[in-house]
């Protein structure tokens, strides 16, 4: 058994290259050998968001603050909440965010195939982006 103890791990800025504004990455947990699950506590201020990718095994996100924004490819925009669970389909070409005016945070859960967790595709255009949310 491992206990990570609150505060025990610094806090990570999403990088540039996958993501769209300030993210904060917190308390980023991998299961050991032979268990494939992954995840982090991610914090999106307003209007922050992935770039578009994939997840070979799917994902799940957790919203545990704030007000928040997911689509999939060829689908609408899509709020989410706190307590809301958002469940994403293997393969699933998608991003998530903050709204436009408010901080949105989650827990990120995604198992690795064959060692690999997501791939990375385009950023998501500031076209794409809604200007408001109905948050």
């Amino acid at each position: 058994m491992q206990i990570k103890q609150s505060g025990s791990q610094p806090s990570a800025q999403g990088p540039a290259e996958y993501f769209t504004g300030t993210v904060r990455i917190d308390a980023p947990f991998a299961g050991t050998e032979p268990a494939r699950v992954g995840g982090a506590v991610v914090t999106f201020e307003p209007g922050a968001r992935t770039a578009w990718h994939q997840h070979p095994l799917g994902q799940m996100l957790i919203v545990t603050a704030g007000a928040g924004l997911v689509q999939r490819e060829g689908g609408p925009i899509e709020d989410i909440r706190p307590g809301d669970i958002v469940w994403i389909e293997p393969g699933e070409k998608h991003w998530h965010g903050a709204s436009p005016t408010t901080a949105m945070t989650h827990i990120a859960i995604a198992e690795a195939l064959e060692g690999k967790v997501v791939d990375w595709l385009e950023h998501v255009a500031d076209e794409q982006y809604p200007a408001r949310s109905s948050l």
